[in-house]
Parts: structure tokens; C-alpha cells; sequence
């Protein structure tokens, strides 16, 4: 027996059965018992606008996947320029296709000059993620080819490109914020290397990060790379929809990450733990949260209804990373606070368990990047997703400019009144 729903308008007795695809109806069938009527759903809670074959995401379940690969597998196996092809394209790389796109990569990491000279024209304090917005975009007159969105081949350079570069714009907004000269890229190093290296080189032949913090940034972008249909791909796929070039759509979605509640979620960890100021001081900030009195940063998600299958990757990666850098206070509060939460009944009975951002702030913060970075470091992996759909959406029959529609609540027609009879 086929699996539908009958939806009934009981205004004029009539009825629609419609079919059950794969959790969905299809919208359009309300409109079949009244033309004038729309779905009214604030914030797409429970609208699926695309279908996409990327991420699998179950968060009754704690499941990830990309591409069909359990993340798990991915951050312990992979590394984030062999999931950015994986997202890309659809499969994992064999051996040769991985060398190609690494030396594609590579070749493209640097910027031209003028770039250099259009990030000097920000304020001396300008934020490292305005700066990196701007950018961006600006970098869709620097390759007008790039809208030429048809041509497959042509999509591919701006795909490698934009991968290719926004570490370097990363580095170039926090040097320039820092106030220190911009190091160019050292292509003889890896992905993430290149990255540490043009963040904190100084005066040395050629900067060597530790291989063990190097590692930790490259599991923290294969986790960060994509996360389904969230505020900045939705962003992403909106604009893209008006058939924008890919530097503008990036843009966009990295506007939508600047938002404190997308991409500033970690920094609010660093500073709620910092504030929390020592194990002991646990309790009380939990009582605080119940009395209403503080918020529990990190805890819950929008679709993740039980632990977050990222957090618990983050968790094992921040040990290794402390052993590097040197015990943090934060992590002793951060473990306390999970130990105390996962056990308390108000907290367990509403679902809150912890979230992909309850220990990234505290490794990038070991590595030794500033809080006002944190947003560029989502950013950076997760253009990798934002293309991904990026091209998805471009081929997806289905897909035309996003033009959702509004619930009116003003008033009715009213007549113009001139100024001098206006009370």
C-alpha cells in the first residue's frame, strides 16, 4: 500500500491524497484544493526546499555522513582536501585524481596583488571575517570569467580557486588585523601547514607547524566542511539561485556565517567557560541556567536531538591537542560542565547534549588563533560544502530563483494623506 496523507479543506469538503516521498509531501498539493493558499513556516523549520545527495544527516540518531561516508570514518581516515573532492564530486579520489587536485590546489593558493592592495584599504581593526567577506566578493571582478556558470570547465577553475585561496585571504585578514606584513603561500607544504604557515611565520626560511596541531586544524575543517541545508547554505543556495557567480554566492553564505548565532557559537563557549572560572564554580552557573539566569553554550542543536557526533571527534582531538600545547583551565571546566549536564534529568529530558562547537573554540584557541578568527576558520572549509550544493543546485531541474512568499498581517488599503493633515 502506497504511503500518503490526505489533507481536507473543511471549508468546501473537498480533498487532496498526496504521496510520501522519502519524508516529504510535496507543497504545491495545498494548492490544489485553493490556488491562495501557502504552507506559513517561519524559519523553514519544517520545509525541505531542495533534494540533495550530499550530507545525510539523522539527528534523532547522532548520524552524519557525507556523501554516504559515517564522519567518523572520514576524520579518522581522510583528510580535508580528499573530503572536498568527495563533496565535489560525488566519490573519494583515487590515488591519481588526489594528486591532481592537490596540484591543482596548490597552484592556485596565491593572490593577485591587487588584492593585497584592496585588503589594505580596511580600517587597521577591521574584523578578520568582514574583511573576508568583502573579498570574496571583491574577487568576482577579478575573475569575470567566472560568470560563465554553464560552461562545466570553467566551474571547476572557480571551484579550485576559491579552495585554493580563502586560507591565504584567512591569513591576510588576520596579519593585516594583527598589524604584520602578509606572508605569501609556501606550496611546498600541505593544506593546513601552508595555512599555520602564512598565519604565523615571522622571519624563519620556512615555517614547520607541528604536525599534531597541523593534523587537529585538518580534522577540524573535514568536520566543518558541510552540515546539509544550515543558515549560510541556505544562504548560499538562495543567491546562487538567481544564477550569481560563485564568489558572490560565497560571499553571501560567508554573511550569513558572520552571524553570531552560525559562526560565533564557539567564541560564546570560550568566553561562557572563561566567565564560569573554575570547576568549582559548576554548580552554581548550572543553577543559573535553570533559574534562567544564564545560557548553556555548546548544549543543543537544531536537528542534532542527541549527541552530536562532531563533538565527540572534537573531544579526543582537543586531548591531543593539549598534550602539545599545555594543560587549559577551559578544558577541565569544559569536561566538568559536559560530566555534570549529561547527567542532570532537566537537561537530558530537553535533549541537550554537546555540539560541534563546545570544544572547537578551545583547540583553535591552543593552536593560537584569536577569537575574532573563529568565524574565518568555519569559513574556510566549509566553502568546500557551500560549492558542493553550489553546483548541485545549478543542475537540478527542479531549482528556479527562490522567491518564497509572505503571510500579509498590515493593515488594508488606505488613502494618501498631505503632510499638513497628518496628525
Amino acid at each position: 500500500m502506497a504511503e500518503t496523507v490526505t489533507i481536507i479543506d473543511n471549508r468546501a469538503g473537498t480533498s487532496v491524497e498526496v504521496p510520501i516521498e522519502n519524508g516529504t509531501i510535496s507543497a504545491s498539493a495545498i494548492r490544489q484544493l485553493d490556488p491562495s493558499l501557502f504552507v506559513y513556516d517561519p524559519a523553514y523549520l519544517s520545509t525541505a526546499a531542495c533534494s540533495s545527495t550530499i550530507t545525510y544527516l539523522d539527528g534523532d540518531e547522532g548520524i552524519l555522513r557525507y556523501r554516504g561516508y559515517p564522519i567518523e570514518q572520514l576524520a579518522e581516515e581522510s583528510t580535508f582536501l580528499e573530503v572536498a573532492y568527495l563533496l565535489l564530486h560525488g566519490d573519494l579520489p583515487t590515488g591519481d585524481e588526489l594528486t591532481e587536485w592537490r596540484r591543482d590546489v596548490t597552484y592556485h593558493t596565491f593572490v593577485h596583488e591587487k588584492v593585497k592592495e584592496f585588503m589594505k584599504g580596511f580600517h587597521f581593526d577591521a574584523h578578520p571575517m568582514g574583511m573576508l567577506v568583502s573579498t570574496v566578493a571583491a574577487l568576482s571582478t577579478f575573475y569575470p570569467d567566472a560568470k560563465d556558470i554553464d560552461d562545466p570547465a570553467n566551474r571547476q577553475r572557480q571551484i579550485t580557486r576559491l579552495i585554493a585561496k580563502m586560507p591565504t585571504l584567512a591569513a591576510f585578514a588576520h596579519r593585516y588585523s594583527a598589524g604584520q606584513p602578509f606572508v605569501y603561500p609556501d606550496n611546498s607544504l600541505d593544506y593546513c601547514s601552508n595555512f599555520l604557515s602564512m598565519m604565523w611565520k615571522i622571519a624563519e626560511p620556512r615555517f614547520d607547524a607541528n604536525p599534531t596541531l597541523a593534523r587537529a586544524l585538518d580534522v577540524l575543517f573535514i568536520l566543518h566542511a558541510d552540515h546539509e541545508q544550515n543558515c549560510s547554505t541556505t544562504a548560499m543556495r538562495v543567491v546562487a539561485s538567481s544564477r550569481a557567480d560563485p564568489y558572490s554566492s560565497v560571499a553571501a553564505a560567508s554573511a550569513a556565517l558572520y552571524g553570531p548565532l552560525h559562526g560565533g557559537a564557539n567564541e560564546a563557549v570560550v568566553r561562557m567557560l572563561g566567565r564560569i572560572g573554575s570547576p568549582s564554580e559548576i554548580p552554581a552557573f548550572i543553577g543559573g541556567v535553570k533559574d534562567g539566569n544564564e545560557r548553556l553554550m555548546g548544549f543543543g542543536h537544531r536537528v542534532y536531538k542527541s549527541y552530536d557526533p562532531r563533538a565527540a571527534i572534537i573531544k579526543r582531538t582537543a586531548h591531543e591537542v593539549f598534550e602539545i600545547t599545555g594543560p587549559n583551565p577551559l578544558l577541565d571546566i569544559a569536561l566538568e560542565l559536559e560530566k555534570i549536564a549529561l547527567e542532570d534529568e532537566y537537561f537530558v529530558s530537553r535533549k541537550l547534549y554537546p555540539n560541534v562547537d563546545f570544544y572547537s573554540g578551545l583547540i583553535y584557541q591552543a593552536i593560537g588563533f584569536p577569537m575574532d578568527m573563529f568565524p574565518v576558520l568555519f569559513a574556510i572549509p566549509r566553502t568546500a560544502g557551500w560549492l558542493a550544493h553550489w553546483v548541485e543546485l545549478l543542475a537540478d531541474p527542479e531549482q528556479k530563483i527562490s522567491r518564497p512568499r509572505q503571510r500579509y498581517d498590515g493593515v488594508g488599503e488606505r488613502k494618501y494623506v498631505p503632510i499638513a493633515d497628518r496628525s
